[in-house]
């Protein structure tokens, strides 16, 4: 959005924070470069949400604060720099809004973010639940961050909701698994059937008066929409749906937010994946804007 790059937080109220990580993926490679991509993609986006009637640039106080530092091929290191880079934008209350990076960064976000809000609620956005024991063997790993967040209590499974969950499975238990957690886990056919005003409903009755945490894996978009991306699954949602179901959420107590699995190597001619991300971005800082 060409917001000034800066790491000086005072006066601010919420800083885009890539995190080029990729080492935890299982299939394709490349979300390290999301955050070059998608900062590219995001130079059109402008100030004035029309859905909210919102200028979010005079609603908040917003900042690039460019990359934090990631250790490749170290996943339990780039936790550790994740988690003292993030510090200073935490303890300053700012609204942390990040670029992934794949999805075992999120782990790294929440063990920050609970230190100071407690036990948060999550809302997923993804066509996989991410709730398995271990992958290729390791603990952490783009598919076990929300069982390490349950277990580690960064988060509450029975205030989190998970939406858009298809494609094939190694069996009933990947489901079944993220339920028995406490999640209220909504397959994507069932999401288009709530629509977006029950869908949000379902989220208000779950999440309450809780600080939530929204993570959205630009794979919940179809691949028709968004290529670029490590494990794509199609019969997805479209942009204008995902925009649909996160403005339906306004009004929810936002503690920050990411936008995670964007690989630029595999978008295609005009990168509709980064810049579906891009916007992805700029609706969730309407919803932290929309809580001012």
């Amino acid at each position: 959005m060409r917001l000034p790059h800066t790491t000086d937080l005072a006066g601010v109220d919420a800083a885009a924070i890539g995190i080029p990580f990729d080492t935890a993926t299982s299939y394709r490679t490349g979300a390290r470069f999301g955050p070059e991509a998608i900062r590219s993609a995001s130079a059109l986006l402008r100030p004035f949400h029309p859905g909210f009637g919102i200028d979010l640039v005079e609603a908040l106080s917003i900042v690039d604060y460019g990359d934090l530092p990631v250790a490749p091929g170290d996943t339990e290191g780039t936790y550790r720099g994740v988690e003292e880079g993030l510090t200073p934008v935490v303890e300053a209350g700012v609204f942390p809004l990040v670029l992934g990076g794949d999805h075992s960064i999120t782990l790294a976000e929440l063990r920050q973010l609970a230190r100071i809000t407690g036990p948060l609620a999550l809302v997923q956005l993804d066509s996989h639940t991410d709730t398995w024991e271990m992958y290729f063997g390791q603990r952490f790993f783009h598919g076990t961050t929300f069982k390490r967040a349950a277990e580690e209590r960064l988060i509450d499974p029975t205030a989190s909701v998970q939406a858009g969950m298809r494609g094939s499975l190694y069996g009933a238990a990947d489901l079944e698994g993220a339920r028995a957690l406490g999640f209220r886990v909504i397959p994507s056919e069932e999401l288009r059937a709530l629509g977006p005003e029950r869908y949000a409903q379902t989220v208000r009755e779950r999440v309450g008066d809780r600080p939530v945490f929204l993570s959205f894996d630009i794979d919940f978009l179809d691949p028709a929409f968004a290529p670029g991306t490590g494990t794509p699954e199609i019969a997805g949602f479209s942009t204008a749906e995902a925009v649909a179901f996160l403005r339906a959420l306004r009004g929810i107590r936002l503690a920050g937010a990411d936008v995670v699995e964007v690989s630029p190597s595999y978008d295609g001619p005009g990168q509709p994946t980064a810049l579906a991300a891009a916007n992805i971005l700029w609706e969730l800082l309407a919803l932290r804007a929309a809580m001012a």
